[in-house]
């Protein structure tokens, strides 16, 4: 068995609170709680927050840091119908500095099928990789 290249661990307690130990410590509420704390982070910005960071540094090590890339992604909540539940519907775009459509295309592909994000999501009926015109954030 290969040993891990990184580990580690979360917390969500009865306090509200999410935590990595020794690091990340943030307030986290449910978008659909009409009393949430405005400035709680919830699970769909912390999901899209994970995979564009995880694709964009993916799209950067393929191109090897030599151009800027830059992922955005949108989360929506959707109800299932039928239910009961809610599923998630992502969607990420990718864009490369001074790169064609089909070269930002090619590039989105290959990142897509390494990022560890992408491999654990990919396969969902509800998630989408798309390019898009570059804008640096």
């Amino acid at each position: 068995m290969v040993s891990a290249r990184y580990r580690t661990e979360a917390s969500n307690g009865v306090d509200g609170r999410s935590r990595v130990p020794d690091g990340l410590d943030v307030a986290v509420a449910s978008p659909l709680k009409a009393d949430a704390d405005p400035a709680a982070t919830n699970p769909e910005q912390l999901l899209a927050l994970a995979w564009a960071t995880c694709l964009n540094g993916t799209a950067q090590v393929l191109v090897r840091e030599q151009r800027r890339t830059h992922v955005r992604v949108e989360v929506e909540l959707h109800p299932v119908a039928p239910g009961p539940g809610y599923a998630f519907h992502v969607d990420a775009f990718l864009s490369a500095e001074g790169m064609t459509d089909a070269e930002a295309q090619d590039l989105l592909e290959r990142a897509h099928a390494r990022c560890p994000v992408s491999k654990l999501i990919g396969g969902a009926a509800t998630v989408h990789v798309h390019t898009e015109e570059f804008a640096a954030a």
